[in-house]
């Protein structure tokens, strides 16, 4: 039976600018949020937002508009060795970082000093960083960098696989690194010698053709990934990558906006979205989750997604066929996230609230 509407419980208040919310996977049932200006706040189970952050990097960032703090993710073994990693543009010229943390032998702070830095990538404007990071079923980091902004992809980064920019980046924190790298590149990545088209593009590329891939998450059932692209001025879209994928799609911009043709698109072949919504329904695609918890039975197996500038809050069943507009809520939907329990978040961007969605309404 499709899900008929969706409530908000709100769980906490009092963050600055909330821009992403995870979970460490040690069993703590604790909420991770990052602030766009630099820290990371703990959510205790029971609601309570601790007053000292994890972590504040705001020494080393710039934040502001579509620069901050903008993802973090833990290791899928945080619990025994302590690493998470995020993602932020860097003070001075903006440009992106991903870098590794370490945390504390409690696991209950980690130290801005254990920074490491894994990679960098300038960006010629300040919009249009992406930001999110996910570790994949695969053990790998998945890093969403935008096309470099401005607006209509100047320099044409999304169709250029020589360009980190208008990516997913696939890349393995766990081997020996690469020479001159922070990290090694996993060999079935599409361009890298063991994948499906070598020397075709840079071996970080998983995919390309993206404009702006603020939120992306992995279906902790399937594996499917599904990436929320953030559109220039008519479309916003959902796309997914099969688990079974061997990389290298091309999500189409700027050849394509969602399925519509924007710049050139003759000649280009390019993967749809499974789901598109024009700016009658808002403006910048905010990508969700698929419901996997077991405390709201009605969800199950959905994908809920939202947009940050009419606050709606729309379903997708996960075999991808219809979205449905669920819900206006009125906020400014900058992220979702999940919890240990498969229970999936919300936050409020201006106001700093984070709300847990429940079925009904």
């Amino acid at each position: 039976m499709p899900l008929a509407g969706v409530t908000l419980e709100p769980v906490a208040s009092g963050l600055s600018y909330p821009v992403g919310i995870t979970n460490a996977g040690d069993g703590s049932g604790r909420l991770f949020v990052n602030e766009l200006t630099g820290r990371i706040r703990i959510i205790d189970p029971n609601g309570t937002l601790r007053a000292a952050p994890f972590v504040d990097l705001s020494d080393r960032l710039v934040a502001g508009g579509e620069q901050g703090l903008l993802g973090v993710a833990f290791h899928p073994d945080f619990a025994t060795n302590g690493r998470l990693f995020v993602h932020y543009s860097r003070a001075g010229d903006g440009a992106t970082v991903v870098s590794e943390l370490t945390a504390s032998a409690d696991r209950e702070t980690a130290s801005a000093g254990s920074e490491r830095v894994l990679l960098t990538q300038d960006q010629p404007f300040a919009n249009h960083n992406g930001g999110q990071i996910a570790f994949g079923p695969d053990g790998y980091l998945y890093i969403g960098l935008g096309d470099g902004g401005s607006g209509g992809d100047p320099y044409g980064n999304g169709q250029n696989r020589q360009a980190l920019l208008g990516k997913i980046l696939r890349i393995d924190v766990d081997a020996t690194p690469a020479p001159n790298n922070g990290y090694a590149i996993p060999d079935g990545n599409p361009y890298a010698a063991g994948g499906v088209a070598p020397g075709a593009g840079l071996p970080e590329i998983w995919a390309f053709g993206l404009r702006n891939p603020w939120r992306f998450s992995f279906d902790r059932a399937s594996g499917d990934l599904y990436i929320g692209d953030v559109g220039q001025n008519a479309w916003e879209e959902i796309d997914r990558q099969p688990a079974d994928s061997r990389g290298g799609e091309n999500y189409g911009w700027n050849a394509y906006e969602a399925s519509h043709c924007f710049s050139g698109c003759e000649g280009v072949s390019a993967v749809g979205p499974i789901a598109e919504y024009g700016h009658d329904q808002g403006c910048s695609v905010t990508g969700g989750y698929v419901y996997r918890g077991t405390r709201q039975p009605a969800m199950r197996g959905t994908y809920l997604f939202g947009d940050y500038c009419s606050g709606i809050i729309f379903t997708l069943p996960a075999d991808g066929l219809t979205a449905t507009h669920l819900a206006d809520t009125g906020l400014q939907i900058s992220t979702f996230g999940e919890g240990e329990d498969g229970e999936i978040y919300l936050a409020d961007l201006s106001a700093g609230g984070l709300y847990r969605v429940l079925a009904g309404g």
